[in-house]
């Protein structure tokens, strides 16, 4: 399929520097997926309440990501995007806000990431108590899933479709609902819904092992990989920095060092796209070849870092693998 004419001005007007990065990458990332490589998107930062979904739920639709690891605030964020939309509150002055004006935000029940508020009734509350219908369903059988898959059942029963304030074509996680997209979601504790499943536990509502771990995520992980990795192998898309990154690249030396299994390929392709600029000392600042001492990268993989905002970059280089 020919390119379109977002592609088209990128090929044509991005040539050095970062912007030669990124195109790079984006045509690095497609000649993986024309030689049959499989690809790993990792999501950290703020990434679906930057509306990443609008061009990031094609992409899952079009099987051009197949298997997704983000943080818990990622996963439930894109549904309170998608039930709550009409109520979020933009603030483009954010910068000269006042210690007061943000006390302000709080008492009025809005959270911020930046410069956008996130409303608690329309968008927290809402999601917890049909979660916790699901929780309590799965609590009162015995029965255990993963913090997707909560997710995966609440979207796929419908019951949220009379709250939806934005076209669900743009929502990632419909998408990958959809599609029983594997996802991994490492310390998912620590998102809004995490804290209120641990709530749930504390008053003694919910067994904690109702929920499976961030353990039994490696353990699933481990077996994920070696099935995926023949051929081209599974590529590692990284966008922002963190625990969403961080926990699925070290399946790879895990299962070559401490299970020994010696054939295990590295990932096949690297791109990581981080505003952290390169530092010592630091995880996301680190260049990808410091990642071939760590048994996560080979010699010859392919490996591209677009140092920039990924609410900029991300949607451009899908837009590029979309032929937009």
């Amino acid at each position: 399929m020919s390119k379109g004419p977002i592609s088209q001005f990128i090929e044509k007007n991005y040539l050095h520097f970062n912007a030669a990065a990124l195109v790079d990458a984006a045509k690095g990332y497609e000649q993986h997926l024309l030689e049959n490589g499989k690809m790993m998107i990792t999501l950290g930062g703020a990434m679906s309440t930057a509306e990443l979904g609008k061009s990031l739920a094609e992409m899952i639709r079009q099987d051009k990501v197949h298997i997704i690891s983000c943080t818990g605030a990622n996963l439930e964020e894109d549904i309170m995007n998608l039930v709550a939309h009409n109520s979020y509150k933009r603030i483009p002055n954010y910068r000269d806000l006042t210690p007061q004006e943000e006390r302000d935000l709080l008492d009025n029940h809005y959270n911020r990431v930046t410069d956008t508020c996130i409303p608690e009734e329309e968008a927290f509350r809402r999601l917890q108590q049909h979660l916790y219908d699901i929780w309590h369903n799965a609590d009162s059988k015995g029965e255990r899933y993963f913090p997707h898959e909560f997710m995966y059942q609440m979207i796929n029963s419908g019951v949220l479709k009379q709250y939806y304030e934005i076209d669900p074509k743009d929502s990632w996680m419909v998408a990958a609902a959809e599609k029983n997209l594997p996802i991994v979601v490492p310390g998912w504790e620590d998102s809004t819904m995490g804290n209120i499943f641990a709530s749930y536990c504390i008053k003694g509502e919910f067994k904690p092992t109702t929920m499976k771990s961030g353990i039994e995520y490696m353990m699933w992980l481990s077996d994920w990989y070696p099935k995926n990795s023949s051929g081209k192998g599974v590529g590692f898309f990284q966008i922002g920095g963190g625990i969403a990154g961080d926990f699925p690249i070290c399946v790879v030396p895990m299962l070559y060092q401490d299970m020994e299994m010696h054939d295990i390929p590295f990932w096949s392709y690297f791109c990581q796209i981080s505003d952290s600029t390169t530092s010592y000392g630091s995880y996301s600042g680190a260049v990808p070849n410091e990642k071939i001492t760590w048994g996560k990268l080979d010699i010859d993989t392919p490996k591209f870092i677009i140092e920039s905002d990924a609410t900029i970059v991300a949607p451009l280089i899908f837009a590029y693998l979309l032929d937009l």
